[in-house]
């Protein structure tokens, strides 16, 4: 990511695009102040996914099961128990971060498609377990008019908070991918086999990244809830995992802003082409079409390789370090 598009010469770029979030409230209509929310928490949503995805090679199909249990907690906590608000958001990342280390003790033995599988499976218990459990979770009705601090309840101030928590988290994970940590894992994902020859514990790592994943996912997920004030069981739907799926994919799962850039695409595209035709889909379907024959690396990945003077030619697997 440091070279390219968001390169040391290109870091006034990064900084004014974040000076742009900061003021928008002073420019946009209360309209686009919302979509612009439910860019930020999507996108957080989607790099989280990435960092699993793009970075790590596991093919996590069930990621949003991550993010509904962080906005399950949430609303939970803040409905059914008189605990401070801090400490119902608080909770979403460490709730999804445990189950995170439960499917990833079942699952991290296993390789590529199996993994991906088994992981639809178990998101799927889970979801079908919210989904019925009218008592505690609402069923399929959800949870709706939860209590939200009245500091965050208008329009602008819960934009500042999700800008807040959304760029937080996103220079932690980039970090993370900086780290050695984050080496290994990039490893892992291109050569599995040399990695275990020279000692690496595949299983300890995947289940370190699942766990990592899966605590931003929860995060994003508790934002879902300041936005909404509602919570449903699609948010963990398979679903909803497919479509941040295509985010990641569209906008570059090797470049850590592509799939923010892919919600962004994704939501706007539902958003305003929408109002015009039920069929924005097909839309969307057309675009992933092309974007698999004419963009493998992401409409991001293309735009870094186009201001990329390092290693523009190299195969998509070589220039996945370049375009970090």
């Amino acid at each position: 990511m440091i070279s390219g598009v968001f390169g040391k010469k290109s870091l006034p770029l990064v900084v004014l695009f974040l000076v742009g979030l900061i003021f928008l409230p002073y420019a946009a209509p209360r309209f686009y102040i919302y979509l612009a929310s439910v860019i930020l928490v999507t996108g957080l949503l989607a790099t989280s996914l990435n960092l699993v995805l793009g970075y790590g090679g596991l093919y996590q199909f069930h990621h949003a099961v991550f993010y509904g249990i962080g906005a399950y907690t949430t609303a939970l906590m803040l409905t059914k128990t008189s605990l401070p608000t801090w400490v119902a958001f608080a909770s979403a990342p460490v709730a999804a971060a445990f189950f995170g280390l439960l499917i990833g003790l079942i699952c991290a033995r296993l390789s590529s498609l199996h993994f991906g599988m088994l992981q639809i499976s178990l998101g799927s218990l889970i979801w079908a377990i919210v989904y019925r459990w009218y008592d505690f979770t609402g069923g399929d009705d959800g949870i709706h008019g939860i209590p939200v601090p009245e500091a965050m309840s208008a329009t602008t101030s819960s934009y500042y908070f999700i800008l807040a928590i959304t760029t937080l988290c996103l220079l932690l994970m980039f970090i993370i991918i900086k780290s050695p940590f984050g080496r290994i894992l990039q490893a892992l994902r291109d050569n599995p086999e040399r990695c275990e020859a020279i000692g690496v514990n595949i299983t300890r790592h995947r289940i370190i990244a699942m766990v990592i994943a899966a605590l931003f996912a929860g995060a994003a997920g508790s934002l879902f809830v300041i936005l909404e004030g509602s919570v449903f069981p699609e948010l963990l739907s398979w679903t909803l995992s497919l479509e941040i799926l295509i985010m990641c994919l569209l906008g570059g799962w090797f470049t850590f802003f592509g799939p923010m850039l892919g919600a962004c695409l994704i939501i706007s595209m539902r958003t305003f082409a929408g109002n015009y035709t039920e069929y924005w889909t097909l839309i969307l379907g057309l675009m992933m079409m092309l974007t698999i024959f004419f963009l493998p690396k992401g409409v991001f990945g293309f735009i870094n390789q186009l201001f990329s003077s390092k290693a523009p030619d190299l195969p998509l697997e070589e220039s996945s370090h370049v375009a970090d």
